[in-house]
């Protein structure tokens, strides 16, 4: 079947001398694998290599058999054209990041329009605006409401927040937990929008730790998720 439809690409991986494997989250049907052949040779074709860098906006037309299988994309254009995302060496590193985060997170080929339009926003965000040192804690912490697992914020009163149960609790158990100034900095992001993220002032190691402490939460709530590879590169760049 032919469609027309948005898409952010995850991920493109070499095939071969002249082909690609692109990875892509489509607004029409989800995670999508492309496979792109001779894209690398052609000098001519519509579909230009440099058109699938990580979280690139597209619009693309594709064929979608749906079955599990690579698709095909007939046509491409960017949707989105980016000004600082792929240029600015702090925001290359998150998109870097977070691109290998998402495919690490997102696995499902089926539409969800609601994950998409905020994927789509929230880059958008970030291209546009520079005070974004702590975008991607936000960015992580909201996005596991589109994953499933977004931290039960009933009881956040109480002291220590159990990564394994998804909650704050009152007491110590054998579980791992959030507390002192990590689990402070936890609460402080939960419940704001992208515009307050530049008034949550974080030392280097504070972030670090929250980060590292996000990434577990990934690991423990989301079978098949892989620790990122550029997460020591993000805080080298964030040091």
């Amino acid at each position: 079947m032919q469609v027309t439809t948005k898409a952010i690409v995850f991920s493109s991986l070499k095939y071969g001398d002249t082909s690609l494997i692109v990875k892509a989250f489509t607004l029409s049907d989800g995670l999508k694998t492309y496979l792109l052949k001779g894209v690398l040779a052609s000098k001519r074709g519509k579909l230009k290599p440099a058109y699938f860098q990580p979280l690139t906006q597209l619009e693309i037309v594709a064929n979608h058999k749906n079955k599990g299988t690579l698709e095909n994309i007939r046509e491409v254009k960017v949707n989105y054209h980016y000004v600082t995302l792929h240029t600015d060496i702090l925001k290359n590193s998150l998109t870097l990041f977070l691109a290998e985060m998402l495919g690490n997170s997102i696995f499902e080929e089926e539409q969800n329009q609601e994950l998409f339009y905020f994927l789509e926003a929230a880059l958008q965000w970030l291209d546009a605006h520079e005070e974004i040192s702590n975008f991607h804690l936000y960015f992580l912490l909201r996005l596991t409401k589109y994953l499933g697992f977004y931290p039960d914020t009933s009881t956040t009163d109480l002291p220590y927040f159990d990564i394994v149960e998804g909650e704050f609790v009152s007491q110590l158990s054998a579980n791992l937990i959030l507390e002192k100034e990590n689990l402070v900095y936890f609460k402080r992001f939960l419940g704001i929008n992208f515009d307050s993220i530049h008034e949550i002032k974080m030392k280097k190691t504070d972030r670090q730790n929250l980060l590292k402490s996000i990434v577990l939460y990934y690991e423990l709530h989301l079978q098949g998720f892989r620790k990122p590879k550029s997460l020591a590169i993000l805080n080298e760049v964030f040091s």
